[in-house]
């Protein structure tokens, strides 16, 4: 696969990139990718759809992720300078349109999430400091972010480490007051085994999982760092399932002080379900606090997808498979502006239409799409030998992983259908791009290893 250094010598219009994520960033970018909007934002939607019960669909999404994310580690240390789930579908596949669907598909992926944070930063939390139009703050929250990814990767991702940092400070005070508020005889644990009045449980906790599994979505994010990571044959493994670990751990935890200590109509109706749950649990801690914790653990979730996002717009420009405007990178600050730009229009179109609980969703339904191909990929891949040692995920997870994305992907898990009409506007503006470029530059096949050159 061409390195860098080969790619500049392609193009010597265009910076090379740089290797600045070590160990440690990695594992701070893969949790701090999977908290975030997600269980800040959306645990009181899941709690609607299930009940006290709702712990079980973020249980059942973490399952569902880690089959997932066997395959990607399989993947990504024996494809070590891979540019995730495109290059594997084209390995495995060998079709170049799918190819580009499925690198679009991630990329769109990014821009929904980006937008449901920017929703949730402009609802409850925000509310506790001034109160102004939801859709305006939400707009500007985008437009600053933007302008930090101009900033470059390394400013983005080390941004992250504090980001991350405080967010996690926020989640284990929610855990601390649920432990606090129960030994004080405050909240009914027997809430975590009920479900709504009418809910069949099975269904119920699937149709919250097609929701909760947007809170674990991210870790693939972490694939298109590859070729920014040192070592990443060693790095990966780790950083990957440590990180998930750590995050469906505290979800679940969080999930469940949540529904003990809150009714459920008041966590369904708020779009910063946890200030709830503080509010309850702890009436004497300074709400403002809990808010501004959470307003930082929004705007990490949506820095990073928006970032992951514009250098995959960059990299398919690279390679001349939509126009080549999109990949110009900006003389001092080596960052692809106008994939910057693009995106962020995208994400504030999708803002205008969308709520938090829709863009959440069409978030987790693009990257189940793409996880049902990547599980496929890694069986067929099998018979594509390399030269060194690499981890090797045993043959029923990927099939399992298959088996339940597909499954959470379809009405039959009970997602809203207004989903598959957002899903299907974004892959369309993708597909529009490809065939305009197709009828002027006449390229219709990507090079899957270039996309995760990320200009910096």
């Amino acid at each position: 696969m061409a390195t860098a250094a080969a790619t500049a010598e392609k193009r010597p219009d265009q910076p090379a990139l740089r290797r600045v994520i070590g160990p440690k960033l990695l594992l701070f970018f893969v949790i701090g990718d999977i908290l975030g909007t997600g269980i800040y934002a959306l645990t009181g939607q899941v709690a609607g759809r299930v009940g006290g019960a709702a712990w079980m669909s973020f249980a059942l999404s973490f399952v569902v992720a880690l089959f997932t994310a066997s395959s990607y580690i399989e993947l990504v240390t024996k494809y070590p300078r891979a540019a995730g789930a495109a290059l594997y579908t084209h390995r495995a596949f060998g079709l170049p349109f799918l190819t580009f669907l499925v690198a679009f598909t991630v990329m769109a992926s990014g821009i929904t999430s980006a937008s449901a944070a920017a929703r949730a930063f402009g609802g409850d939390y925000l509310g506790q400091f001034v109160q102004l139009p939801a859709l305006a703050v939400a707009i500007a929250f985008i437009v600053v972010l933007a302008l930090i990814n101009l900033r470059g990767v390394s400013e983005s991702v080390k941004a992250n480490v504090l980001l991350t940092i405080v967010e996690l400070i926020g989640l284990l005070i929610v855990i601390v007051v649920g432990v606090l508020a129960f030994s004080q005889g405050i909240g009914d644990p027997g809430n975590v085994v009920r479900f709504n009045e009418g809910v069949n449980p099975l269904g119920g906790v699937i149709s919250g999982t097609a929701l909760a599994f947007f809170a674990m979505v991210g870790f693939e994010d972490s694939v298109n760092m590859a070729e920014e990571t040192h070592d990443p044959q060693r790095v990966f493994p780790r950083a990957l399932f440590v990180g998930i670990l750590i995050t469906g751990v505290i979800y679940i935890l969080v999930a469940a002080i949540a529904t003990m200590l809150v009714p459920i109509s008041t966590l369904a109706d708020s779009s910063g379900p946890l200030l709830e749950v503080v509010r309850a649990g702890a009436p004497g801690f300074p709400l403002p606090l809990f808010a501004f914790i959470a307003l930082f653990a929004v705007s990490n979730s949506a820095l990073i997808n928006m970032l992951m996002a514009s250098r995959l717009v960059y990299g398919m420009a690279q390679e001349r498979i939509i126009p080549s405007a999109l990949g110009r990178v900006h003389a001092s600050r080596r960052t692809p502006w106008v994939a910057i730009i693009f995106t962020t229009l995208l994400a504030v179109g999708l803002i205008s239409v969308g709520n938090i609980g829709g863009l959440g969703g069409t978030t987790a339904l693009l990257l189940l799409c793409v996880f049902t191909i990547v599980n496929v990929a890694v069986l067929i891949l099998r018979r594509d030998t390399v030269d060194h040692a690499h981890y090797r995920a045993p043959t029923i997870l990927p099939i399992l992983g298959a088996i339940t994305c597909a499954f959470l992907a379809t009405p039959l898990s009970g997602r809203d259908i207004s989903q598959y009409g957002l899903a299907a506007v974004l892959l369309a503006i993708g597909v529009g791009l490809w065939l305009v470029n197709r009828m002027y530059v006449g390229r219709t096949e990507l090079d899957p290893a270039k996309l995760g050159k990320k200009a910096d």
